[in-house]
Parts: C-alpha cells; sequence; structure tokens
C-alpha cells in the first residue's frame, strides 16, 4: 500500500470512528428475514425509511412477507399496501418483478439466489426491473452479507462538502474510492454505510445543515466558503 493509499484509509477510518462516537452502532438493516430485507431495500427508494417501515408493516399485517403471497396478491392490492412509500404504482411492480424473479428462476428459495457469489448475485439482481446498482449492493451487503460498499445521495453529498469528490461524481467511482482505501469486512461497509446515512438525514441535510453537532465539523470544506452559513 502506498503512502497516499495509506493516509487516505486512515482519513476514512477517522470519519468512520467520529460519526460511530457520536451516533453508535446503527444495527442496519432494520428487518425480521431477508426477505422484509429486500422489500425494504426497494421501497425505501426516493422515500424515507420511515414510510418504508409503514409499508412493510402494511404487508406483514396481511402475511405477504411471503414470496408465494406476492406473487398471488393482485397488484391493485399491494398497491394500496405500499401507498406510505410514494411511486407505489411502480414500487408494485418492481417487488412483483423480484418476487417473479425467485419464483420461477430459484424455485421460490430466496436463498439460493443470495447464495449466489457477489458478482453474479449482483449481475442478477440488477436485469430486475426497477432494481439499480444502490438497492442492489444493498441486497449483496444486507440480505447476502458479502463485501460490497453501498453508496448513496447522502455519501455523494458529505464526501463533497469533505472535498473528497466533485458533486457529479458517478456511482462506480465513488464505490471505488472507498473500496479500494477500506478493509473488505461486511460489518465495517454495514456500519459505515449506515453512519453516513444517520449524519445525512439528521445534520448534513441539503438545506440548513446542522454543522454546529456534526462531529466532522472542523474537516468540512463547505462551512469554509461560507456556504453553510
Amino acid at each position: 500500500m502506498s503512502c497516499e493509499q495509506t493516509e487516505l484509509t486512515g482519513k476514512l477510518m477517522d470519519i468512520y470512528n467520529r460519526l460511530f462516537e457520536k451516533f453508535g452502532p446503527r444495527r442496519w438493516w432494520p428487518a425480521d428475514n431477508n426477505l422484509e430485507m429486500v422489500l425494504g431495500a426497494i421501497l425505501v427508494q426516493n422515500v424515507s425509511w420511515k414510510n418504508t417501515a409503514a409499508a412493510l408493516q402494511n404487508l406483514r399485517e396481511k402475511g405477504l412477507i411471503d414470496l408465494k403471497k406476492l406473487l398471488q396478491v393482485p397488484v391493485e392490492e399491494l398497491e394500496e399496501l405500499i401507498r406510505p412509500t410514494r411511486y407505489y404504482r411502480t414500487k408494485a411492480k418492481k417487488v412483483k418483478a423480484f418476487a417473479c424473479l425467485v419464483g420461477e428462476k430459484y424455485e421460490g428459495d430466496l436463498e439460493r439466489l443470495l447464495g449466489l457469489p457477489l458478482t453474479s448475485l449482483r449481475e442478477e439482481l440488477i436485469k430486475v426491473y426497477g432494481i439499480g446498482e444502490e438497492t442492489a449492493d444493498s441486497i449483496v451487503l444486507y440480505g447476502s452479507r458479502q463485501p460490497i460498499f453501498v453508496v448513496d445521495a447522502y455519501t455523494r453529498r458529505i464526501f463533497h462538502r469533505l472535498g473528497f469528490f466533485s458533486e457529479n461524481i458517478g456511482y462506480g467511482e465513488m464505490q471505488t474510492f472507498f473500496m479500494r482505501h477500506l478493509k473488505a469486512d461486511v460489518q465495517l461497509y454495514n456500519e459505515y454505510h449506515a453512519l453516513l446515512d444517520c449524519l445525512g438525514s439528521r445534520l448534513c441535510r441539503a438545506k440548513n445543515p446542522g454543522c454546529g453537532e456534526c462531529p466532522l465539523d472542523d474537516l468540512c470544506k463547505y462551512e469554509e466558503k461560507g456556504e453553510g452559513k
């Protein structure tokens, strides 16, 4: 490892340790089983976890955290149950598409799908309607428990403000950066992603960020430019 790589690893771990000290363990992903985890990853797209949790509770009450039942339930009924998540019609199609993949190709055995090697699993997931890179990587990390770093809009915002990335950096470039400079460890990737989401949702907001409460405040370029004022 070069001196530059060692320095970047140290900076990333300093950020991680500060966030962990501030927020503590996040215990992600909040789900009772792998199917619920996958459904949460699909439903949380472009909406808060609070809304997602409400939709999951609706599905739970109807006994629909079940692949066979998801395949059988009329799409109109599914839409109403997941209405709290916004874009519920499109998301109902996404849920159905995922259930079809597992039902038709893996004989209804979700664990067979999740047991695929990381690259094969990711490729299989991205083929599914409505599952992009972030959702696929969440399923790989939290459902399959294989080491892949999940990045999202919060990651982009935080590390842009810290001076690491430009605002228009691509998903793959961000992911490669973290995986090059952090050891491939499921628990580390899990906790790091969750901590960044906690910071982004609570303090490092797009507008009116809570810089005074941020554990990274002294590292941040955002305030130096007067943008955070």
